[in-house]
């Protein structure tokens, strides 16, 4: 379990929260899944992403399937009887494939509201402290032409500070449309690509002008499975986005293959998967945490939080001593304010899923200065950091800057 509130307690070394269901990962010289499930496990109800075109996979299609292949990932949900899950585990010591593993639930990584420390930056009535310190407030970039998806619990589209934007909106929870019915997907959209400029307010948007794609891949009670995440990533990735952005989470310290398979496609394939690196530390207690799924993929960008003073906040896990596990870079994640479900309109929450959406907003920022794709993406972000006097194991390369020019 990851940590869903505000309550600072974390289960130490609790079992993984999964579904039942497995992930499969294929080799990428697989050239027919589809068909290789139903040869080797005796799947005959399976559904193809390459059947709905550049639309999503229907949550509804994908819950009836006894396995969905996302083909632009070369990755399967599964629901498999103990003899069809030993079949694929015998054939997973085969060339097909390169991983199976259990699916897991994964949560929305928020703190609520805290009290404030004493202040570097603060709120003023232009703007908020995140886009100060990061330099947004001053890019003369916006992200305009670039793609900027946020896969969270869906966005509040009848909020009055994005009338008139470009944003697509999807749904990979059955029974649920992309209505924001929590609050975090609508926060976190906003401190991505919100407006700079705000009627009651600060302005808190740092890509304000970037075609935001919401993908609602977390219930409106905050959790979601790898299954719908997944679907989430390719949707996006389909659709061209280069930048997506994930503030969500599972507690657990392995590094969970599928987001190692799936983060080196999407790179492959010139998108940037940005992941909140997690809550589970307590540093008033010396407890340091760790970074947790997916973020604790080597291939997805883990992002730590800052408060104010751009200190560490005391939520925000440090780096996992394997492959993959450290925290990349550092983002304002304390007291945050942005938009929020309507009619309340606006609300100050922290959390690593607040500085994520920070990082992904200045990714789109770089995009749109350098025409950077994946790989040259991640690096200009790292290379162009402020650099912090924490640890690099608390803050990576430092904090994420937007361009000045």
């Amino acid at each position: 379990m990851i940590e869903p509130d505000s309550s600072g307690d974390r289960p130490s070394g609790s079992a993984p929260e999964t579904t039942g269901r497995f992930i499969v990962v294929f080799a990428e010289t697989e050239a027919d899944p589809p068909a290789f499930l139903r040869s080797a496990a005796g799947l005959s109800n399976v559904a193809d992403s390459r059947d709905f075109g550049h639309g999503p996979v229907d949550p509804a299609t994908a819950g009836d399937a006894d396995a969905t292949v996302f083909a632009s990932l070369g990755v399967a949900v599964v629901t498999a009887d103990p003899q069809q899950a030993g079949a694929l585990r015998m054939s997973s010591d085969q060339s097909n494939i390169e991983s199976i593993s259990p699916e897991l639930v994964h949560h929305a990584l928020s703190q609520g509201t805290l009290s404030p420390p004493s202040a570097l930056f603060q709120d003023t009535e232009h703007f908020t402290w995140g886009l100060q310190a990061t330099g947004a407030a001053t890019s003369p970039r916006t992200g305009k032409g670039i793609r900027l998806a946020v896969l969270d619990t869906g966005f509040d589209s009848s909020h009055s500070d994005f009338a008139g934007r470009q944003v697509t909106v999807e749904s990979f929870i059955p029974g649920e449309d992309p209505q924001d019915g929590h609050g975090h997907g609508t926060h976190c959209i906003g401190t991505s690509c919100g407006p700079r400029s705000s009627r009651e307010g600060p302005g808190y948007g740092v890509a304000s002008e970037a075609d935001i794609y919401a993908g609602k891949v977390l219930s409106n009670s905050g959790s979601g499975s790898d299954g719908g995440i997944i679907a989430g990533i390719e949707w996006a990735l389909v659709n061209g986005c280069a930048v997506i952005s994930m503030s969500l989470g599972a507690d657990i310290a392995q590094v969970h293959p599928p987001y190692t398979a799936i983060g080196r496609r999407v790179l492959d394939q010139g998108s940037l998967i940005i992941a909140a690196a997690g809550n589970n530390a307590d540093r008033r207690q010396n407890d340091f945490g760790f970074v947790g799924a997916p973020a604790n993929s080597p291939f997805i960008l883990a992002v730590g939080a800052l408060d104010e003073q751009l200190d560490l906040a005391y939520f925000s896990a440090r780096t996992l001593p394997v492959r993959g596990g450290q925290v990349d870079i550092a983002g304002p994640g304390y007291r945050v304010h942005s938009s929020w479900l309507m009619p309340d309109r606006y609300n100050t929450i922290s959390g690593t899923s607040m500085a994520t959406p920070h990082v992904a907003g200045i990714a789109a920022l770089w995009a749109e200065a350098t025409g950077y794709r994946g790989r040259e993406l991640w690096s200009v972000l790292v290379q162009e950091s402020s650099r912090l006097q924490a640890p690099s194991v608390d803050v990576g390369s430092g904090l994420a800057m937007a361009p000045q020019e």
